[in-house]
């Protein structure tokens, strides 16, 4: 049962949002009460705002009532960020989704929070721009959800990631007013950056509702290879032997073998029985470059032991290597376990094939699946952990992401290198922080969102 009487929080928001912009039956609420993660939790009403006007009111009466608020893009989170677990108010940005300007000559795009990622990528290359942040979602993730987890993508290991992209944001304050952070110009250092410590938080500190992005120009060029190993380590020294060679690739995507097995019928070509690591790479950049690093990747692939290599010819055949790459997820939950945990540690390129090996080594020691792909390029490694509930309880399941966890913190890593924390990995961020810093952490939610209202029970454990 709600703390809270529910008539003054429907009726303030029906004020302000009129019948079609507030969702209160339960059969349509339950579809905002949870995301990819798998975890769930029941809202109490779900707010549909059109305007940066009406989230200030919005914001101001839960506020005001001391209500959950909990904003929310397209809830493709795999650590439950989305879930509002303290019931409360969802607010949806479904209907704040506007491309407000694409400037060639600042080259910024303008947009809501309910923009989607792929939406606006190909808005921009249209006028000849690039926006490189490419989550695995790209074609239902949102913008503003994006901004919120501090998402990532395969193009991160030569572009960087969304915060490298975000020059200043409008957000909304727990009690209502409205804040404009950063600048509009390429350069600005004047106080602290606020922008920046937006990005990433989750919600919990304020609910973004416009954003400046950085674009760059369109590549003139790209050029595209899946190569296949027989052994792991090889395809992490053909990534090696790219870096020394000079070479930064824009994408090195790898899935071993028992993600290689999942996907294999989505490939454009046969995989041998001996296959043991699958590389898919991509170069961008002047048309005489991308050649040129084209045959330097060649040489890299053959120096490293790759038993089979293809290079797409035409936009179709590269488009068809990277619909199998993200069907990795799909087909992972198509394998009939009944759990499936997915983390997203992070380790500097020198330690990949060290914690690889730890991956390997622990796996006999519970009944558990482990498969592994992602961006080698920048070490972000996604570990997805499949079993069946009746073998492995919670406490067996704890257990054996701690180790990886503390591993990873040992090689220099990190626990989350573009999911967040949300509620998933709650638990295990003290592994990584000591108690000052997330003590100074919770200080800064509380001068934020002194009440607790905006996205509670996220981030930190209580």
């Amino acid at each position: 049962m709600a703390f809270w009487k529910k008539d003054p929080l429907e009726s303030g928001l029906k004020e302000i949002l009129g019948k079609e912009g507030l969702l209160s039956e339960k059969a349509d609420v339950a579809c905002y009460g949870f995301d990819s993660s798998g975890l769930e939790a029941e809202p109490h009403l779900v707010a549909l705002p059109e305007s940066i006007e009406q989230v200030c009111k919005i914001a101001r009466l839960c506020n005001r009532l001391g209500i959950p608020l909990v904003p929310r893009g397209a809830g493709s989170s795999t650590t439950g960020s989305a879930v509002p677990v303290r019931g409360g108010v969802v607010l949806s940005f479904s209907r704040m989704k506007r491309i407000l300007r694409i400037d060639p000559v600042e080259l910024t795009a303008r947009v809501e929070p309910g923009v989607v990622t792929g939406v606006l990528q190909e808005k921009v290359e249209k006028l000849g721009l690039f926006y490189p942040p490419d989550p695995a979602s790209l074609r239902f993730c949102t913008i503003g959800g994006n901004v919120a987890t501090g998402a990532g993508g395969a193009r991160a290991v030569k572009y960087g990631v969304t915060k490298d992209y975000v020059r200043s944001l409008k957000v909304v304050l727990s009690d209502g007013s409205l804040i404009h952070t950063g600048a509009e110009t390429a350069k600005g250092v004047s106080g602290y950056d606020l922008t920046h410590l937006f990005v990433g938080s989750e919600g919990t500190l304020g609910i973004v509702v416009e954003i400046l992005l950085r674009l760059l120009p369109l590549p003139e060029a790209v050029g595209t290879a899946a190569a296949l190993f027989n052994d792991l380590e090889a395809a992490v020294e053909a990534v090696t032997c790219l870096f020394i060679s000079g070479i930064l690739p824009r994408c090195a995507e790898f899935l071993d073998e028992n993600t290689l097995s999942a996907v294999s019928r989505a490939l454009p070509f046969d995989v041998p029985e001996e296959t043991r690591a699958f590389l898919l790479l991509e170069l961008d950049g002047e048309r005489s470059s991308v050649k040129s690093q084209l045959s330097g990747l060649r040489a890299c692939l053959k120096r490293s032991g790759a038993i089979k290599v293809l290079e797409a010819r035409d936009a179709k055949e590269r488009e068809r290597l990277w619909e199998a790459r993200r069907s990795v997820s799909p087909a992972l939950k198509g394998l009939g376990y009944d759990r499936k945990i997915s983390e997203d540690i992070c380790v500097p390129r020198m330690a990949i094939k060290a914690m690889l090996s730890y991956l390997k080594e622990i796996q006999p020691l519970y009944p558990v699946d482990i498969f592994s792909f992602g961006h080698l390029g920048d070490g972000n490694l996604h570990v997805n952990l499949l079993f069946n509930s009746n073998e492995l309880d919670e406490q067996g399941l704890d257990g054996l992401i701690k180790r990886i966890m503390k591993r990873c913190i040992e090689l220099g890593g990190t626990i989350s290198g573009e999911h967040g924390i949300g509620l998933a990995k709650m638990k295990y961020l003290g592994l990584e922080l000591s108690s000052r810093v997330v003590g100074l952490e919770r200080q800064i939610k509380k001068v934020f969102d002194p009440k607790g209202i905006l996205n509670p029970g996220k981030i930190f454990e209580e």
